[in-house]
């Protein structure tokens, strides 16, 4: 794998630390703002709902610039944000430093996957953008228990100013290590929009909003749900944490291998066992040690689907797959933000802590029934098109652009 996609893997870390630490300090940041929890949950919904905006935004505006420059502005943004959350006076300003930091967040890794699928031969995309996702699971068992430790021992503001200390890490490991591409010629914004007219590039954003959603259905609160439900300590949510990103790197990784090789096959079974292990959780919730090894399958099972689901939206839209690949990093945050808010409802509702559980179970459950459905659809078109023009159409909108 080449050297760049270790930069890529630096700032992809800083952003995963970023984007789930918060889950670990919910209850000091509720505490000191005087809100209550599901309150507190809007860090998460307003951080997932920048990313999905964000997404598309930042990449249009960066079809001007070179893929490395766009990167680098994009970490520069990342920068900015969090140190507004380290200094925020109010809640409100918390919510708009997260709100900035998370516009960097779909651009990066849309690009960033573009970036990496460009590095290497076709038969190992779905590898070179698991290698990228990497940084993102590896925050979760280093970045993210640790800076919950010390949010929980020090104060979370001092976790926000080591996450801008991480944006700047990223940066220069940007600038230094990823190489210059010359812009793309020949393909226009209208290029990019004409992916969406495809109805499988909608549905694999489709099961990536749900599929991804029901992790975080049951991740957002996890905090309370240990303490509560399972008797855990405050501080021991710090090793759970780690626990949860063991099973996303675990996750990770196989979900790039067999992607490359059986891209459909991975998708059902990473989604219909997430959908049974979010049902059993509520069950294992009461109980510390299974409440502990399913933490592990639901991290691992979640992140198995990412690299399939990035190489799926990349392969259907592969004349113009940048604006699709940032849209659909925003699709894992729109499943974020929905899942956060539903799993919000239930608890406000007298439900209870585990009840956000069963929100991911169906969630998980209707991704898989989009995976089975879209299937279906690809292979009666291909048996159309054999049967009317004696060839199978590639999975593209537009055509590759002519340099």
């Amino acid at each position: 794998m080449p050297l760049a996609l270790l930069a890529l893997a630096i700032g992809a870390f800083g952003i995963g630390t970023t984007e789930f630490v918060i889950m670990g300090l919910l209850p000091e940041i509720a505490a000191d703002f005087q809100v209550s929890i599901p309150t507190a949950g809007f860090l998460v919904t307003g951080y997932a709902l920048g990313v999905v905006l964000g997404a598309p935004l930042m990449t249009v505006l960066g079809t001007r610039v070179t893929r490395k420059r766009m990167l680098m502005l994009l970490m520069g943004l990342f920068i900015l944000g969090n140190a507004v959350s380290a200094v925020a006076p109010v809640f409100g300003v918390m919510l708009a430093g997260r709100v900035i930091a998370s516009l960097a967040h779909g651009a990066f890794f849309g690009i960033g996957s573009v970036v990496a699928a460009d590095l290497v031969a076709p038969q190992k995309k779905a590898g070179a953008i698991a290698t990228m996702f990497t940084g993102l699971t590896v925050a979760n068992v280093v970045g993210v228990p640790l800076g919950t430790y010390i949010g929980q021992s020090v104060g979370w503001r001092t976790t926000f100013f080591i996450v801008a200390a991480l944006g700047v890490v990223g940066l220069l490991g940007v600038a230094k290590l990823v190489p210059e591409q010359p812009r793309a010629e020949g393909v226009r914004l209208r290029h990019e929009l004409a992916a969406f007219r495809n109805v499988q590039v909608l549905l694999a954003m489709a099961m990536t909003v749900l599929g991804f959603g029901g992790v975080f259905a049951a991740i957002t609160y996890i905090t309370p749900m240990m303490t509560e439900i399972a008797g855990y300590s405050a501080s021991s949510v710090t090793w759970l944490l780690v626990l949860f990103g063991l099973g996303m790197v675990g996750g990770n990784l196989l979900g790039g291998k067999f992607a490359d090789r059986h891209l459909m096959p991975m998708l059902y079974i990473s989604l219909g066992a997430l959908a049974v292990v979010l049902s059993l959780f509520t069950l294992t919730a009461d109980n510390k040690f299974a409440a502990a090894v399913t933490i592990v399958l639901i991290g691992g099972l979640g992140f198995a689907t990412v690299p399939p689901l990035q190489k799926r939206v990349l392969d259907q839209a592969a004349g113009a797959p940048t604006l699709a690949s940032a849209v659909n990093i925003g699709a894992f945050n729109l499943g974020n933000a929905l899942s956060a808010w539903l799993g919000g409802i239930v608890i406000a509702a007298g439900l209870g802590y585990t009840a956000p559980n069963w929100v991911g179970a169906v969630l998980a459950a209707s991704a898989l029934v989009l995976a089975v459905l879209s299937s279906a659809l690809e292979r009666r078109t291909v048996t159309h098109s054999r049967r009317v023009t004696g060839h199978v159409p590639e999975p593209v909108v537009v055509a590759e652009a002519r340099r």
